[in-house]
């Protein structure tokens, strides 16, 4: 089992800007400490290079991040403020899923400490995202011939609006997201499949809910790969979810999604996506089950 890592993901925010960037120096430490992972399952990444940034985002947005000119409003909509290092950080990210989308072909599963960057669009950056990451990988994959399917199962609690609209029109990527209804975006884009989910919906709701559709999805379209967001932000403690996940309920969760593919033989790709509880131990404890359900289904 593989993993990307790299010492750019802890890239540090202004202090009013900053959100729990902390956890991608803790998440991989916890993992050593704990033994879920051995130095030499992590990996890093190359930056991604341009033409597979252009295979997903337009000259136009890309130039702007490369020159450093996005407007105010721009910069406002992506949510901090934008420096060449941030950029250089994206790009890293966004190879670091690409790479675990191939390696998860020969190996069942990969997964990302970062990523899971779904409020990027083509032409734009929303919601701390700023390139989408799954569907630059997505993309890229189906470009070299390495897939002709994909399918985007998104957990986050917020909607993975960005991805919709990059594959409203590519019918190889098939977009599932299961989100919290009235959270963020208050515009929600239309996905192939949407299930909005209502303020407090707890462990048992949550998981009858996927497990009656993700199967479904699973056998009908036979994807070569499914990029799993596995966001922890589904939880009761997040400061922005507004769902009432339990760990245990999010961990099952996790487990449910690995096994319905490793038993079908599909490979995934995992991104990690949000999380904001006030604790950031148990933003790491969500995070680190992740892991250690991939750990044990797949070594």
């Amino acid at each position: 089992m593989r993993v990307a890592y790299s010492p750019i993901y802890r890239y540090r925010l202004p202090p009013k800007h900053r959100f729990p960037m902390e956890k991608y120096t803790l998440l991989p430490e916890q993992l050593l400490y704990e033994g879920t992972l051995s130095e030499s399952q992590f990996f890093t990444a190359e930056p991604l290079t341009e033409e597979a940034i252009l295979r997903t985002h337009t000259e136009a947005y890309w130039s702007k991040l490369r020159t450093n000119t996005l407007t105010a409003k721009e910069t406002r909509a992506i949510g901090f403020p934008m420096r060449p290092e941030l950029i250089a950080r994206g790009r890293v990210i966004a190879q670091g899923t690409l790479d675990c989308a191939r390696y998860a072909r020969q190996d069942g599963v990969a997964l990302n400490v970062a990523g899971g960057t779904h409020h990027a669009f083509a032409d734009r950056g929303e919601g701390f995202c700023v390139f989408n990451d799954i569907a630059i990988a997505a993309n890229e994959l189906l470009h070299t011939g390495e897939i002709s399917s994909a399918l985007i199962v998104d957990l986050d609690v917020h909607q993975g609006n960005g991805s919709a609209r990059i594959f409203a029109n590519e019918p190889r990527v098939f977009t599932f997201s299961m989100h919290g209804a009235r959270n963020y975006p208050v515009r929600k884009e239309k996905s192939d499949l949407d299930i909005g989910l209502p303020d407090g919906t707890g462990d048992a709701i949550y998981l009858d809910t996927l497990r009656g559709h993700l199967p479904g999805l699973l056998d009908g379209l036979r994807p070569d790969i499914v990029f799993y967001l596995s966001g922890v932000d589904v939880l009761a403690t997040d400061k922005l979810g507004r769902l009432a996940m339990s760990l245990t309920g999010c961990r099952e969760r996790d487990r449910y999604v690995l096994e319905s593919c490793r038993d079908r033989r599909i490979p995934v790709a995992i991104s990690m996506g949000g999380g904001y509880s006030e604790r950031l131990a148990t933003i790491i404890e969500g995070h680190a089950n992740t892991y250690r359900v991939a750990s044990s289904l797949f070594d």
